[in-house]
C-alpha cells in the first residue's frame, strides 16, 4: 500500500506544513531578522560610500554657506550647524531611499520579496530599520564639522535629540519609501532631485523662517522639514531653543500618512 495511503488526515497536514517556506513557519522576529540581515548585506558595501557623502554634504552646508555668510556671526553659526543634520537626514530618507527602492523595482528584487510569504509590514519595518541605521551617523557628522569649523559649544538634551533624530529619519524615510512605491521609478527619482534642493534651499532649515513670505511661513507650519529643524536644533542647543508640542505632531503625521501610502501600495496585488 502506498505511504500516503496510511497517513492520518492531520499527519498529511503535518508533512505539507514542514515542507513550508522557512519564512512561514518562523515566528514574525525571526522572519525581521531574516529580512533585516539580508537588507543589511544589500546596503553593507555602500556605508563607506554613504558616510563620505555625508561627510561632504555636512562640509557643503556647513563650510559652504558659512563663505556665503561674511563676518558670520556665533548666533547665526549655531543656527546653521543645529540645522544641518536634519538636511542630512532628509537627504538620506528623501533622495537616498527612493532611489534605492526604485532601483529595486526595476531590477525584480522589489518583486521578490513582495513575494516572500511574510507580512508585508515586515517588509517594510526591516528596511526602515536599515534606514534608520544608517542616517543616524549623520547627525554626529554635522556636529563634529561645525565643531571644527566654527568651534561652537553644544549644550545636548540627549533624549529629546535622540527621539528627534529618529522621528525625522522615520519620518523621511517613510515619505520616500511611499514616494518610490507609488509613483514609476523614472518618475520617483525625478521627484526626489527637486524634493531635495526644496529642502535644502527653501525650507527654513538652515535659515531663520522670518526670511521667507508670510505665505510660505504658513506653508511650513504644516511641511515636515521645519518642524523636524527645530526639534533636533532644541536638541543641539538647548539652551537656545525650545521644542514644541506642533512640531511633534506635524512630524508624526507625515510619518503615519508615510507609512500608511507605503503599506496599501505594499498589500496591493501585483
Amino acid at each position: 500500500m502506498p505511504e500516503s495511503a496510511t497517513l492520518s488526515p492531520g499527519a498529511s497536514e503535518a508533512r505539507r506544513s514542514s515542507g513550508a517556506h522557512p519564512m512561514l513557519r518562523s515566528a514574525p522576529w525571526r522572519s525581521y531578522a531574516t529580512l533585516l540581515r539580508w537588507n543589511l548585506a544589500q546596503v553593507g558595501p555602500m556605508l563607506p560610500l554613504v558616510i563620505v557623502v555625508q561627510s561632504l554634504i555636512a562640509a557643503g552646508i556647513i563650510v559652504g554657506f558659512g563663505f556665503l555668510i561674511p563676518g558670520i556671526e556665533p548666533e547665526t553659526a549655531l543656527f546653521l550647524a543645529t540645522g544641518a543634520p536634519t538636511v542630512l537626514l532628509l537627504t538620506v530618507g528623501l533622495v537616498m531611499v527612493p532611489q534605492a527602492v526604485a532601483t529595486a523595482r526595476t531590477n525584480g528584487t522589489f518583486e521578490y520579496l513582495r513575494s516572500l510569504p511574510v507580512a508585508r509590514g515586515l517588509l517594510l519595518v526591516a528596511d526602515l530599520t536599515v534606514w534608520v541605521l544608517v542616517a543616524l551617523p549623520s547627525v554626529a557628522v554635522a556636529v563634529l564639522v561645525a565643531r571644527l569649523r566654527f568651534d561652537l559649544a553644544f549644550s545636548f538634551d540627549w533624549p529629546l535629540l535622540v527621539a528627534a533624530a529618529v522621528l525625522v529619519t522615520l519620518m523621511a524615510t517613510a515619505v520616500g519609501y511611499a514616494i518610490a512605491v507609488s509613483l514609476p521609478p523614472m518618475l520617483a527619482q525625478l521627484l526626489t532631485q527637486v524634493l531635495i534642493f526644496f529642502v535644502m534651499l527653501f525650507s527654513p532649515i538652515t535659515f531663520p523662517e522670518s526670511q521667507l513670505p508670510t505665505w510660505f511661513q504658513a506653508l511650513h507650519d504644516v511641511l515636515p522639514a521645519r518642524p523636524g529643524a527645530d526639534l533636533i536644533r532644541a536638541g543641539l542647543a538647548s539652551d537656545a531653543y525650545a521644542a514644541t508640542g506642533q512640531d511633534l505632531l506635524v512630524l508624526a503625521l507625515w510619518t503615519v500618512a508615510g507609512l500608511v501610502i507605503t503599506l496599501r501600495a505594499l498589500t496591493r496585488r501585483a
